[in-house]
């Protein structure tokens, strides 16, 4: 198909690879997951139906994606580890962090009636996600050991306070007396004030879970002579241990010792700032406009699988649309957003310090509650349909220097929802005419704008007549009510690549503000470097 001039924005793309060998750990916690178990209802100190749930996210997560092996997870987080010579998304870091994280947050929405039946989920949840790059096996067992430690310490924790609070005293006065205290002190605590002995306690409490395939044989049909033929494949399934960062724990696991090596005998503890060394993780250049983009992963699979229109379904589109809007009402800093397709580009703030910058940070909280939204939303415009399998995106970060540059950007999107649209409309109609894909194909192959407006009119169809939405894409920004004098989420369908759009709305790229707010004079907001 043809190419725009405005392609050359591509050159401001980046792809961070992890290094082989180095094992990839892809790290999720929840955000703001103190209100969001708030809001729900969540049991203090643990409620086990929300730790089930997120096991059973975990173990789609590993039946979904091969290359995931093992994963380990506690309260609010998880560990996913992926086998050691992988080259999942060709190793790029943010492909990699953003799709496990959308498809964990699109599960966890769809999953949550299984564990909540009584329950509505009023918000949406959503993650952040980022890499650890593991240099050796060591580091992964120091990891895993940092992990579960910090599992004990925070259970122990929040079970002796929530304990206190349910006897009486407040949050503050609960804090005040378990200040500086140790293991043991917290222990006695348990058991002489409360009858708790702290090792009865749930092993789902004191251990966290682990997702780990196992090999089973499946019976896949019975001989005439009623034996059963059994095929071996690998199952996902949760199993707890009180130490998984040690040789013996690794050993029972053939996966693990084949696709990612053998553990140490024993291993010392290991301060937390060494492995966060080990982190994956860029700050994005200040004083430049970040756009986030996201796209459907597998998408043509989705839409096949849910009966989508071809060559548009206007109702997907609205879809998109209503949870792109719903992002922007939710993040101050996202101050436009142009969306096509499976795809949408959203626009954060020159200067904005959205958590410190940070690309991870960043792309996985949009890209997480962009499918959470999409989950939540679906019945709203396919009431009658339910969805086989949760819908994921993937996303990237990328920076741009100047306004201009931006606008190329939205500008190069825009010509590629034409090209992409125009192409589309005339492979299908050639296809819904008796033609094969291929014959279609082929049919289009080095065929210009004319040729194809002139082969739409074959059919009878006036390109400039169809639906604007599938024209133009859609546009989603802030505008200001007339009536009310209050900002409002606005969607609208039109050419974004002419300047009349950015002067009737110079709002949206407004660069009087175009320093960062740390480099302003007597600003109070700095950013933090650690």
């Amino acid at each position: 198909m043809a190419k725009s001039k405005y392609e050359y924005v591509k050159c401001f793309e980046a792809e961070e690879e992890v290094m082989y060998p180095n094992i990839i750990v892809v790290q999720i916690e929840g955000r703001d997951f103190g209100s969001f178990s708030e809001k729900h209802g969540f049991e203090k100190p643990n409620d086990e139906n929300a730790l089930n749930l997120m096991n059973a996210c975990a173990i789609k997560v590993l039946e979904n994606f091969s290359d995931v092996i093992f994963a380990y997870g506690f309260s609010d987080e998880y560990s996913f580890i992926l086998n050691k010579e992988t080259t999942f998304y060709q190793r790029r870091a943010s492909k990699i962090q953003s799709i496990i994280v959308s498809f964990f947050s699109s599960t966890y929405v769809a999953k949550w009636k299984e564990f909540f039946s009584q329950k509505e989920l009023s918000v949406p949840p959503s993650f952040h996600s980022r890499v650890i790059s593991c240099a050796s096996m060591e580091v992964l067992q120091a990891y895993l050991l940092w992990r579960q430690t910090e599992c004990h310490i925070s259970n122990q924790y929040n079970t002796c306070l929530w304990k206190l609070v349910f006897s009486g005293k407040s949050e503050k006065e609960a804090k005040e007396i378990l200040k500086g205290t140790q293991k043991q002190e917290q222990n006695e605590l348990l058991f002489q004030k409360f009858g708790i002995n702290y090792k009865d306690l749930p092993q789902i409490f004191r251990q966290g879970s682990c997702a780990i395939k196992i090999k089973v044989d499946d019976i896949v049909k019975y001989r005439e002579n009623g034996s059963p033929v059994k095929r071996p494949r690998k199952k996902a399934v949760i199993v707890h241990s009180e130490n998984i960062a040690t040789k013996r724990f690794w050993n029972n696991y053939s996966c693990l010792t084949e696709e990612l090596g053998s553990f140490a005998e024993g291993i010392n503890k290991i301060k937390p700032e060494y492995l966060r060394s080990f982190l994956f993780e860029s700050r994005l250049m200040l004083s430049t406009w970040i756009v986030v983009r996201i796209d459907g992963c597998h998408f043509h699979r989705f839409c096949e699988d849910n009966g989508f229109q071809k060559p548009n379904d206007e109702q997907a589109l609205k879809l998109m649309n209503s949870c792109a809007a719903s992002l922007l009402e939710m993040f101050k800093d996202i101050i436009f957003a142009y969306g096509v397709s499976d795809e949408y580009s959203f626009v954060l703030k020159k200067d904005t310090l959205l958590y410190q910058r940070r690309s991870s940070e960043i792309v996985s909280a949009v890209v997480s509650l962009f499918s959470s939204m999409y989950v939540m939303k679906w019945k709203e415009f396919f009431p009658e349909k339910e969805f086989k399998e949760p819908p994921y995106f993937d996303g990237r970060s990328v920076c741009y220097p100047s306004s201009k540059i931006l606008r190329d950007y939205l500008a190069w999107r825009q010509v590629d929802c034409h090209i992409n649209n125009q192409y589309n409309t005339c492979f299908w109609l050639l296809v819904k005419s008796g033609k094969s894909r291929t014959e279609a194909q082929s049919s289009l192959k080095g065929t210009q704008t004319q040729e194809k407006n002139e082969l739409l009119a074959q059919f009878g169809i006036d390109y400039n007549g169809l639906p604007i939405i599938f024209r133009m894409g859609s546009s989603v920004f802030l505008d200001r009510d007339e009536a009310t004098g209050n900002d409002r989420v606005v969607v609208e369908h039109c050419s974004i690549i002419e300047t009349s759009f950015w002067k009737e709305h110079p709002r949206i790229l407004d660069e009087e503000e175009s320093l960062p707010t740390i480099l302003r004079p007597h600003s109070n907001k700095m950013l933090r470097l650690s």
